[in-house]
């Protein structure tokens, strides 16, 4: 009762504002505002709200860390895919720059840009209450200096509405932009083992930490990022051997992708662990890590088959699917009307369709 109270107000109020003859910038405002915080005056698509569920915070993921609880992450980029992820309690979303393979079809990650990756954030954003929400700074949105480090987090804070970004690579100039970051106030996750921005220099998307002088350089890495203020690390395509060993040598959790069970928790993309990817590339070269709880993408393409042949045989709409009804009275009106202003094809159209 008190928000269709609040919405009453607020409609007068806007309209106030917009038919004054020196309407001004605050009745505009008003009328922006009115799809974010007055319900909608129709009721064709709607649906039930549940109650706002507990956010997860640093906070809770440091006590999960602390107990030895599993934490739980799923890459994920627009609004369905989050409403999902919301429900099915994950504790991390990430809205990975993977969005440049899995959504826009790319070969890589590289062309993602920071307005793109905002875009996604902003959709998964609205569509996620509970978890920790982490958005991926692309590449070019923090190589340069620690000032676009800086620059290009607050804004995925401040327009992405994320919780923290996650940042990857440790040579000494990202673990500067890292320390930067963490001091502007942002929270952040580092990303060591397959860094997929580096494939210029790295080759191709290989495993790494394969020889003891990469597994070392991977444990001082890791170690350097703890110390410029990371809340985790995200480990990628690592044996689970050197997983463990960088777990072990820090005190901040650890999220695996194909890279063992000794983590502190386990991440993978929507689309891959539902089946569903699409993307040529990946159709034909399925992670090794991944494991496919569901065939979503073969229940799709049947989905889309099955509603092609039904329009092409004409069963659907079936009246079951045609729910919206004119008054007999007002159809009679309607024909009479259509005939009296020369529109004879529509009038028996009308009447075919009533037949």
């Amino acid at each position: 009762m008190a928000l269709l109270k609040q919405s009453r107000l607020l409609r007068q109020l806007a309209s106030l504002y917009a038919c004054s003859p020196g309407a001004t910038a605050t009745g505009a405002l008003f009328q922006q505002a009115r799809p974010y915080s007055i319900l909608p005056d129709t009721t064709v698509y709607t649906g039930p709200t549940a109650p706002s569920p507990k956010r997860v915070t640093l906070r809770t993921l440091r006590q999960k860390y602390k107990n030895g609880e599993p934490i739980t992450m799923v890459t994920a980029y627009d609004y369905p895919s989050a409403v999902h992820v919301d429900t099915a309690g994950i504790d991390i979303l990430l809205v990975g720059d993977s969005v440049a393979m899995v959504v826009h079809g790319h070969d890589t990650t590289l062309p993602v840009t920071v307005d793109e990756m905002l875009l996604h954030c902003k959709a998964v954003s609205r569509g996620a209450r509970r978890p920790f929400l982490l958005g991926d700074l692309p590449f070019g949105a923090y190589e340069t200096c620690p000032e676009d480090a800086v620059r290009s987090a607050v804004r995925f804070l401040k327009e992405g509405t994320m919780d923290a970004v996650k940042m990857e690579g440790a040579s000494k100039a990202r673990v500067a932009a890292v320390a930067a970051v963490v001091d502007a106030g942002v929270a952040v996750m580092g990303h060591v083992g397959l860094t997929p921005q580096a494939i210029s220099v790295l080759g191709g998307f290989k495993p790494q930490g394969q020889t003891a002088r990469q597994a070392i350089r991977i444990i001082r890495e890791a170690k350097a990022l703890q110390e410029a203020g990371c809340f985790a690390l995200l480990l990628e395509c690592l044996p689970a051997q050197v997983a463990a060993a960088v777990t072990s040598e820090i005190d901040i959790p650890t999220i695996g992708i194909g890279a063992g069970p000794h983590v502190s928790g386990q991440v993978l993309v929507y689309h891959d662990l539902l089946g569903m990817m699409s993307h040529p590339h990946h159709a034909k070269v399925t992670p090794k890590f991944c494991r496919q709880y569901a065939q979503v993408g073969a229940v799709i393409q049947d989905a889309l088959q099955a509603y092609r042949d039904d329009v092409g045989s004409g069963a659907f709409p079936s009246t079951q699917f045609s729910p919206y009804k004119i008054p007999e009275a007002e159809l009679d009106s309607l024909t009479k009307q259509l005939q009296e202003s020369g529109f004879s094809k529509a009038a028996d159209a009308v009447a075919e369709t009533d037949s």
